[in-house]
């Protein structure tokens, strides 16, 4: 098993900036791609951004600019850098993998975090 772990989230004035944190922990094998989705209410979840082991980048238009995507591949860890925001930004933000687990291998799956929430409002 891979267990996410977010933190960051919280509550930010528009223009403001949070960074948000996700830890991959347990049997890891590799994790090709790490990055993060948000679902806001009444809407489906989306892709932020995503970043793979080599570093290239997929990210939303809407957060091109403004947010930046990095990974520790070391620590598991991937990093979302979230700037001038604003209230459309508001969601719960989720971490995702994307990789193998050592008992095995040869099967890829994808992980889930719990979710952070991001509160953009004055």
């Amino acid at each position: 098993q891979v267990q996410l772990v977010e933190s960051g989230g919280g509550l930010v004035q528009p223009g403001g900036s949070l960074r948000l944190s996700c830890a991959a922990s347990g049997s890891i094998f590799s994790l090709s791609n790490m990055g993060w989705y948000r679902q806001a209410p009444g809407k489906q979840r989306e892709l932020v951004a995503v970043i793979t082991t080599g570093g290239s980048i997929n990210s939303a238009d809407s957060v091109k600019g403004r947010f930046s995507i990095s990974r520790d591949n070391v620590k598991n860890t991937v990093y979302l850098q979230m700037d001038s925001l604003n209230p459309e930004d508001t969601a719960v933000y989720y971490c995702y993998a994307r990789g193998r687990e050592r008992i095995s291998v040869l099967t890829i799956k994808e992980y889930w975090g719990q979710g952070t929430q991001v509160t953009v409002s004055s």
